[in-house]
């Protein structure tokens, strides 16, 4: 029978009389304890030498703003940002005047060859392997040439190669061929440098047309900031203004711009050039066309 308490209540029902339940005993299985832990490990990123894993951290030489302003260069907003593509930018032309007249090292090889096809294949070597290689190892650059002498060879030879059509001019000409180089493995932003270099020494009829911008090379980074746009046709119309305004070869911009988008303490990127390359007369014509160096 039902037993009442001192409350007048079921027994079971009163919360103050009734007998406690035992403790129930949690699952093994669901315990907290009984779980695998995540570690850091398990759960980062994978990391790849050279390759998108890889997380890397730049920090880009920038001078505080004072007020600078250049229709020229809207992305600038400190004079001393300007001055410094000022001296890039004459570095850059200097440079060009160089491999153009007294080229050093690996392109004076190239620039003497008595074979105009090994000539192109050293300069090929000197790029792919100088300070801006695409490359991340001597194994990656040598995998590189090897698929740069593929595409040579499937073209006649280097110089065939880099003839194209007859009727090409100079320009046309640096554009289709930096288009097809653009299917040589992992080549990258270098082919530009490899047209400036072999037009520059004499190999090759060919002359850039425009910075002609790409996506995440670090030319193409560089000028986004200084020219304050991301599309790439913008970005060649005002990097096309600005080597006009300063009387230079729009090809002197790509060297240029890297070198000034450079991280803080960096050395300067020389392409093979000597260090004392810079070109006094450049120098002055892009500082009076970016108002500064009064």
């Amino acid at each position: 029978m039902p037993t009442f308490c001192r409350h007048n209540r079921f027994v079971q029902n009163c919360p103050i009389c009734r007998e406690p339940e035992p403790p129930r005993r949690r699952a093994a299985s669901t315990s907290s304890a009984s779980r695998p832990r995540r570690t850091a490990r398990a759960s980062s990123p994978s990391r790849r030498s050279g390759g998108t894993g890889d997380l890397r951290v730049r920090r880009v030489a920038r001078a505080a703003e004072d007020g600078y302003h250049s229709p020229l260069v809207p992305g600038l907003r400190a004079t001393a940002d300007a001055e410094r593509l000022a001296e890039e930018l004459a570095f850059a032309a200097g440079r060009l005047t160089e491999l153009a007249t007294a080229p050093q090292g690996a392109f004076a090889e190239a620039a003497t060859a008595a074979d105009r096809d090994e000539g192109i294949r050293l300069a090929a070597e000197a790029v792919l392997r100088g300070d801006r290689s695409p490359y991340a190892d001597e194994a990656a650059a040598d995998r590189g040439l090897a698929a740069l002498s593929a595409w040579f060879d499937r073209h006649g030879g280097p110089g065939a190669a880099l003839d194209g059509d007859p009727a090409w001019t100079a320009q046309r000409r640096f554009e289709r061929l930096f288009e097809r180089l653009g299917t040589v493995g992992g080549i990258g932003r270098a082919r530009y440098d490899l047209l400036v270099v072999a037009g520059a020494l004499g190999l090759a009829d060919v002359e850039a047309p425009a910075l002609l911008a790409g996506d995440r090379d670090d030319t193409t980074i560089a000028a986004k900031r200084v020219f304050g746009i991301g599309d790439r046709l913008l970005i060649d119309r005002r990097a096309g203004e600005l080597a006009e305004a300063a009387e230079l070869p729009v090809a002197a911009l790509d060297l240029a711009l890297v070198n000034v988008d450079r991280p803080a303490g960096a050395p300067r990127l020389t392409g093979g050039a000597s260090e004392d390359a810079a070109d006094a007369g450049a120098w002055a014509r892009a500082a009076a066309a970016l108002g500064v160096g009064r």
